[in-house]
Parts: C-alpha cells; sequence; structure tokens
C-alpha cells in the first residue's frame, strides 16, 4: 500500500506542476495541496539515490518524478537471505552453546533485528552483486550488534568494527569533522572489499572470518604451524585466541535462529524487501540538528542513519551522502527549499600557534566554556599550533568551512603548563598512575592522558612520558633521586627473596646492590700471628648470617 501509494505521487507530479505556483507540504491531504515534487528544486540539495533492487547505485531526479522503486521477488528480506546461504555449516559444541545462549536472551535478539532493519537491504544488494554468501549480511550482528556508533577498547568502530589503520587501508577518511568507519555505505563497501580480499586469500570463508578478526597475519601463521606438524589447516583444528574461536560459532548461531527461527522459540520481525533508504547531497553546511528536524526525524533517528560525521555541522564541501528515509527525504526537500533561516551555526578557524583556549575564546569573542565543549578540548590542555577548532558563527568568521579544512583539518592538544619540560621514567616495581603523579607533582589524570592509559596499574620499567611543571632548579633531579632509590630498594628486596643461602645483600658506596659477603674476624694484634682465628657468627635456617662488628671481634679475641 505505501510504495503504491509512492508511485501514485511520482505518476501524477508532472500534472501538478503544471498548475502549481508555490511549493507545499509532500503530505499534503485531502484539500488538493500538491506534493513536494512539483516545487522548483534549488542547491543545496541536488539529488536523491534510490537503493532499487535493480541497482543500489541508482539515481534519480526528484524534479522529473523519475523514481525506480521496485520490490525483490521475496516476501521478506529474511527470506531472501536465506536463498543466499552458502557458507558450508560449522557444527560442534560451540555452535550449540552459542546458539542456545541467542536464543535464550530474545530481548537482546529483538534490540539487534530492530537496528538491522535500517541497513539489511542495501548490505545484501551488494553481497548479491558482488555474487558473495548473505551469511555475510549477518556478520554486524556478531561484530556491533547492528550498532554503527560502537566503538571497542582496541578503538575499532563502526557496524563493521574497523580498527583505525585497516579503516586508512580501505580508504575510510578518518578526520575531525568524519569518520567513514561508521558510515553506512562506505564500512559496507569497505568490508565486503576486505572480506573478498580474505576469501581470495585463503579459499576458504570460515578462515576469511577468522582472518577479519585475529588478521590475516596471524592466521597465515597458525597454518603454516599446522603444516609442520602434519596437522590439518582447517579453522576447527587451528590453534587461536578465544576470541576467534568463538567467532564463527558466533555467525553460524545466528544464521541458524534465521534459517529456522520457530525451532529456537524466535520470532522475526519481517523486514520488507525494498529499500529503506535514500541518499540525499547537499553543497551547503547544515546543522545536523537542523537536518533532522527538516527530515522532521528525531536526532537519534537521524544519527542512527547518518553516525560518521563527528561534530555537529554536515559539511557541504565535503560531498556528503545524508541518508534519510524516501517519505523523510521527500519533507527534507520541501522544508529546505522554503526554509529562511541560516543553515549552519558553526565554522572554524586554524590558530597559528599555541593558544590556550580561554586566550582564543577572548579573541573571538566567543564563550570558552562552549569551546571546549564542542571541540572536547579537556581543562587543563592547550592547542598546539595548527590545531583547527569548530566556532560559532559571527561577524567576520560567518562562512562555510572550505574544502581544504573538511579534508586535513587537525585538533591537537598539550597540557596547559606555562612551564613545564618533557620527561621521560620508568615505573618502579610498586608503582602505580597515583604514585608517580604525586612523585612529580602532577594529577594522576594527566598521567593517564598523556600516556592514553586506562587504568591505575604499571607494570615496573614501563615507560611514561610526563610533562613536569619546572618548580625550581633541581625539582625533576630530586624525583628521579627518589626514583632511582626506590628502585635500589625493590631490587635489594628482591634479591633477598631470591636469594636462598647466604643470599645477604649490601649497598655500596655507589648505589648499587651487591652480594654481602661472609666475614671473619681476625685475631687481635697483640696476640701471637698463629693465634686461632675468630668464630664466624652462625647463620641460622631462618635468616642470613649477622655481620659481625669489629668492636665484637675485639670481645672475642680478648675471651680467649
Amino acid at each position: 500500500m505505501k510504495i503504491g501509494r509512492l508511485l501514485a505521487v511520482v505518476a501524477c507530479a508532472a500534472l501538478l506542476a503544471a498548475c502549481a505556483s508555490t511549493p507545499t507540504p509532500p503530505d499534503a491531504d485531502a484539500d488538493g495541496a500538491p506534493t513536494a515534487q512539483t516545487a522548483k528544486r534549488q542547491d543545496p540539495l541536488n539529488s536523491l539515490s534510490d537503493k532499487s533492487a535493480l541497482s543500489s547505485k541508482s539515481t534519480i531526479n526528484v524534479e522529473e518524478g523519475g523514481l525506480n522503486w521496485m520490490r525483490g521477488p521475496s516476501t521478506d528480506i529474511w527470506d531472501r537471505i536465506r536463498r543466499g546461504f552458502a557458507m558450508q555449516d560449522l557444527e560442534g559444541t560451540l555452535v550449540d552453546d552459542r546458539t542456545q545462549w541467542y536464543a535464550q536472551r530474545p530481548e537482546y535478539m529483538e534490540r539487534m533485528v530492530g537496528r538491522s532493519s535500517r541497513y539489511l537491504y542495501h548490505i545484501v544488494e551488494e553481497l548479491e552483486r558482488r555474487k558473495m554468501p548473505t551469511e555475510l549480511a549477518l556478520l554486524p550482528f556478531v561484530e556491533s550488534a547492528f550498532n554503527p556508533q560502537a566503538q571497542s577498547t582496541a578503538k575499532a568502530a563502526g557496524m563493521w568494527q574497523f580498527i583505525p589503520s585497516t579503516g586508512k587501508s580501505y580508504n575510510l577518511k578518518q578526520n575531525m569533522f568524519r569518520d567513514e568507519r561508521r558510515d553506512v555505505l562506505a564500512s559496507t563497501d569497505a568490508a565486503l572489499d576486505y572480506l573478498a580480499r580474505l576469501y581470495d586469500m585463503f579459499g576458504d570463508w570460515h578462515l576469511a572470518l577468522a582472518a577479519y578478526n585475529w588478521g590475516e597475519g596471524a592466521v597465515s601463521r597458525a597454518i603454516a604451524r599446522n603444516q609442520a606438524r602434519g596437522l590439518p589447516t582447517d579453522y576447527a583444528s587451528l590453534t587461536m585466541p578465544n576470541e576467534t574461536r568463538y567467532y564463527v560459532p558466533k555467525l553460524q548461531a545466528v544464521k541458524n535462529i534465521i534459517a529456522n527461527p520457530a525451532a529456537y522459540g524466535v520470532k522475526l520481525p519481517e523486514i520488507p524487501d525494498h529499500p529503506y533508504f535514500v541518499t540525499v547531497t547537499t553543497s551547503r553546511d547544515i546543522d545536523v540538528n537542523l537536518a533532522a528536524k527538516l527530515a522532521d526525524m528525531s536526532v537519534e533517528e537521524f544519527k542512527a542513519l547518518n553516525p560518521s560525521f563527528n561534530r555537529p555541522v554536515i559539511l557541504g564541501a565535503s560531498n556528503p551522502q545524508i541518508l534519510l528515509p524516501f517519505d523523510n527525504a521527500e519533507r527534507f526537500q520541501y522544508n529546505l527549499n522554503t526554509y529562511r533561516g541560516g543553515l549552519s551555526s558553526w565554522t572554524a578557524v586554524t590558530v597559528d600557534g599555541r593558544e590556550r583556549v580561554e586566550a582564543l575564546a577572548a579573541r573571538l569573542n566567543v564563550d570558552a566554556d562552549t569551546l571546549r565543549e564542542i571541540n572536547s578540548i579537556p581543562k587543563g590542555m592547550r592547542l598546539k599550533a595548527g590545531s583547527t577548532v569548530m566556532i560559532p558563527r559571527s561577524g567576520r568568521h560567518d562562512q562555510d568551512i572550505s574544502a581544504t579544512l573538511a579534508d586535513s583539518a587537525m585538533l591537537a592538544m598539550e597540557p596547559d603548563l606555562p612551564d613545564a619540560r618533557r620527561v621521560v621514567v620508568r615505573a618502579g616495581r610498586r608503582d602505580t598512575v597515583a604514585s608517580v603523579a604525586r612523585r612529580y607533582g602532577v594529577s594522576a589524570r594527566q598521567v593517564q592522558s598523556w600516556n592514553k592509559l586506562s587504568g591505575t596499574k604499571l607494570v615496573a620499567g614501563q615507560s611514561l612520558v610526563l610533562m613536569v611543571p619546572v618548580r625550581g632548579a633541581g625539582a625533576v633531579r630530586a624525583a628521579r633521586a627518589e626514583q632511582a632509590d626506590r628502585a635500589d630498594r625493590d631490587e635489594r628486596s628482591e634479591r633477598a627473596e631470591r636469594g636462598g643461602k647466604g643470599g645477604v645483600v649490601r649497598v655500596s658506596a655507589k648505589g648499587k646492590a651487591e652480594p654481602r659477603k661472609r666475614v671473619v674476624v681476625e685475631a687481635s694484634p697483640r696476640r701471637p700471628a698463629k693465634a686461632a682465628p675468630a668464630r664466624v657468627p652462625h647463620e641460622s635456617k631462618s635468616g642470613p648470617a649477622v655481620k659481625a662488628s669489629a668492636k665484637t671481634g675485639s670481645k672475642a679475641s680478648k675471651a680467649r
């Protein structure tokens, strides 16, 4: 019914255009108001691209009513995915365990499936175009639970979980304004390119998936080890980390449930087998919140389709592709063309030298807290030379952000310490982030920030970069001397613990730990030279020998 209404709208667009003199809303009621297609389209909106059943790259011109919206032969997307299954099934206890795990969590499955409904059609289209197994459309269930905003502790981001280096290898732009690892279209293309390359490398989809999770080098080495031992080299026979060992069984578990949901007591919601979104292009900067408002969408739903924008503004200079459901795209076009206010509240400037946020805010007559919040600049940090920061539009700073900045802008920060020097120190055996911070007169949070640490524990010998305030001559030397003393004490303690018999340790005048030797007390000079030597103090089993003093030796001689 919905598709029929849309086609009817397109069919009568030309007739409406002949009699309409002003643009009117697309969802006009029975009063006879014309649809949005009759409005004369102006820049900044250029076109819509429909992801149709024939081609996910087809383009339409809404002015001409050239919409090509076709349903596939399937009743819903699940049926289409099942027909494209082409991987060999994996069996075993791990698969059974993961299948039951998913089946016993219907609320979790419902959330994942709800998010996937926005993206599955496009992914399946791309897989079929490349003649790849449709099981791969289920991989984001395992990678990110179909959350395009997901980010792992290893800094992998997006629905397909690209780490920064791999993302760059597959031309996913990552800058202060945009991260294409989270872009629905760009990341899907990159992920399928990567998976196809891995399949060409290993000739087996299970090994290709293991390499996607673990790395192709790690999988290649695991295969070589098995070959050297005369062992099989299939996925199930390789020695690998637990995460990778469970990885393919997780995908197989999701496949099992999608293939036969009733057998596991799971009810899959129907997802229509037609495009969920179309793309809108713009050549002008526009605020994310305003774009969502003009599309009659919540900001959350807008960001779910457009998660790659890092800042609250979409840059026209970067030729962005804004994804919108079809009906919302129509409303967006109409509302954009009739909107009379400014499209963007933000622009950007680049600083020539080091600059504090407060100084920059005073110079530009803007609020310092606003600058910190919009650019994610922590307190206690200042800008490095060449940094680009977003600022509110005002006065002479009222232009769209240039294409150069859109592609190359960077934001670099350093501690805001007026007189500081960079030092590298090594953590002692019992050091923590807090103890190092106290020793050098900085905060624990600063130590974590400078060294990108998430926890408070340190490993003995771990190198740490510190920006130490200069508090007068010898401040750093004193801290390092204290650290050296701690290291000496640690070394003495360690040697005493492992020393065993005679394991007494003393410190030389140069500060180096040396093993103590047993002390033999010689006869008194007043006695004949042939006198018997003094008795060596007894060394008990409970501890090391006690060093006899010269005074003790003298008394022993007199006793004889």
